[in-house]
């Protein structure tokens, strides 16, 4: 991360003589200085920069207006909690749907503040917290210190496993998949630079930074999900004024023929009030790592930063004639929660023949910035993949998700499906890529994202994209932008619900689908007021517009 790059022009090969010879290769006139990758002239790691592709959309510039450079105390060490606290923080996960009876799951991991919680959490032999004592006693087998030392963004060029080639295999550098002249090339280029997600310097950031681990070992067939959450206050357990970074870690490693169900959850805790707020960087990265023939379903559900402000997307003249005693734009202004940031990289690999990984990819929270990025590597054959994906953006936030999906071996499979519902004056963006290597053959690759735009002042940037260098495959991929159907509310009013009522019953609809595929004991029952669905609800109703549609261009546009 602190080591520049090494500035060097591309090596010259001759026709007919290097296996490396490609005419396309980009050269540098004798007389040009010689430059190094956008993103790369001060660190080692791309870092985010405003005209980057990684976060061309992103509010970079209220990102570095916050300073995050403290430290919750107590970091690396665990939390001890009084009987009272206990109770108390029982009781707040208990309605943030964020805590299961113990016979209800295989094992626990409860993280406070960055800190991990033993008096809340169940561990076992396959499922525990790793400290500083557990690196320094040399008892982690070598490839735990492998995967934890991986980078994402192809920073680590060896793949996790070889791919099978029989033309040109097998292949162990992801550099130089597709032969030289449809291979990414290095990472620290700017052709490879374009096509990553920017997490690399943030995982490498977490890296040295976070004070444990949590580790999560699949061995045969699991009946329950194992839980991690990860929980935090208002003040965030920091000491001085200026905001606080956590840097949470996970490792999931599903070994061969295992089938089990990872979830991770991050929701807010209840304060006394006499604590003041504080802004908080949260920078998670989690690691996957699936076997042959394994089977792991993942849920992450992102419920922290509280609340938006509901009918943000009013003018202040139009707060006045509603009598509002004050515009919800200036109270959206003065959230705490909107100085926060939520990052969250995965990195998945799926490692063995006919290993299989679902993901369902919840992104519901108040937060002022929230970033998902997902990557996904079918290194053996049979390998597949599903994603769902929603995203819930209201207020003044800006939300990013970001999916890469790798198909590098031969009959690999993928299915994504991401939604985004974006209202007041928010702005949201997606962009999934999918690319198929040359050894990738008979890949069948599925993408689709669905965007509902509630009102006039939310932006979307919806970018699925597909790069396939194999020739026998079948892909599609496509993106949609709409309103609410004019119809169903027609038909819904029709029967007697009020406007509002019948927009919310549309628009849990449309989150219903991907909400369906979370796992089952995170989700609750259908009147479960803690539920899923429930909370679910809730959140909705803060960004549901008002007021009649008008005729606007010749078509109906929200008011």
């Amino acid at each position: 991360l602190l080591t520049p790059v090494e500035l060097a022009d591309e090596p010259v090969f001759e026709y007919g003589e290097d296996d490396e010879w490609t005419p396309y290769v980009t050269r540098r006139l004798p007389t040009s200085p010689l430059y190094p990758a956008y993103g790369l002239e001060t660190y080692g790691l791309p870092v985010p920069r405003r005209g980057a592709e990684a976060w061309r959309h992103f509010d970079i510039n209220s990102l570095v207006a916050v300073d995050y450079s403290g430290r919750p105390e107590g970091t690396g060490s665990d939390v001890v909690l009084s009987d009272d606290e206990k109770e108390s923080i029982l009781a707040s996960l208990l309605s943030k749907g964020a805590w299961q009876a113990d016979d209800e799951v295989e094992a626990r991991l409860v993280y406070i503040n960055g800190r991990f919680c033993p008096a809340l959490s169940i561990q076992t032999e396959d499922v525990k917290n790793l400290d500083s004592s557990d690196f320094s006693s040399g008892k982690l087998s070598d490839k735990t210190i492998e995967y934890l030392k991986r980078l994402p963004d192809g920073f680590t060029d060896e793949l996790a496993a070889e791919v099978p080639d029989d033309s040109n295999g097998p292949h162990k550098s992801l550099e130089n998949l597709s032969g030289p002249d449809h291979c990414v090339g290095k990472a620290t280029g700017q052709f490879a630079i374009n096509n990553q997600q920017g997490t690399a310097a943030f995982a490498a950031l977490n890296s040295i930074k976070a004070g444990s681990v949590a580790y999560v070992e699949a061995n045969g067939d699991a009946t329950k999900p194992i839980i991690i959450v990860n929980a935090q206050t208002p003040s965030a357990g920091g000491s001085g004024e200026q905001g606080v970074a956590f840097h949470p870690r996970t490792l999931a490693v599903a070994n061969d023929g295992s089938v089990s169900s990872l979830i991770q959850m991050c929701v807010d805790l209840n304060e006394a009030e006499e604590n003041s707020p504080c802004a908080t960087l949260v920078n998670g990265y989690t690691q996957i790592f699936v076997g042959a023939d394994a089977n792991m379903t993942h849920s992450f559900l992102d419920e922290s930063g509280g609340f938006v402000t509901s009918r943000v997307e009013l003018s202040d003249s139009e707060a006045m004639e509603r009598s509002l005693p004050e515009s919800p734009r200036v109270v959206e202004s003065r959230r705490p929660a909107l100085q926060n940031s939520n990052f969250q990289a995965f990195d998945v690999h799926v490692t063995g023949d006919s290993g299989s990984f679902q993901s369902s990819l919840m992104e519901l929270s108040g937060n002022g910035r929230s970033r998902v990025a997902i990557s996904t590597a079918l290194l053996r054959p049979g390998a597949s993949v599903s994603i769902n994906g929603f995203a819930l953006s209201g207020g003044a936030q800006r939300t990013d998700m970001r999916t890469n999906i790798h198909h590098m071996a031969q009959g690999t499979i993928s299915r994504q499906e991401q939604r985004n519902m974006v209202g007041g004056r928010s702005t949201a963006s997606f962009r999934g890529r999918i690319r198929v290597e040359q050894s990738a053959q008979q890949t069948d690759s599925e993408q689709l994202s669905r965007t509902v735009l509630l009102s006039d002042n939310a932006r979307i940037w919806a970018t699925p994209s597909l790069e396939i260098i194999a020739d026998d495959v079948q892909c599609t991929h496509g993106a949609t932008v709409s309103d609410l159907s004019e119809e169903e509310l027609f038909y819904l009013r029709s029967r007697g619900l009020d406007l509002p009522t019948a927009r919310n019953m549309l628009m849990y609809a449309f989150v219903e689908e991907i909400g369906s595929s979370v796992d089952k004991t995170v989700a609750g029952s259908f009147d479960d007021e803690n539920g899923l669905r429930s909370r679910i609800i809730k959140r909705l109703e803060n960004v549901v517009p008002e007021g009649e549609k008008s005729l606007v261009g010749g078509e109906f546009q929200s008011v």
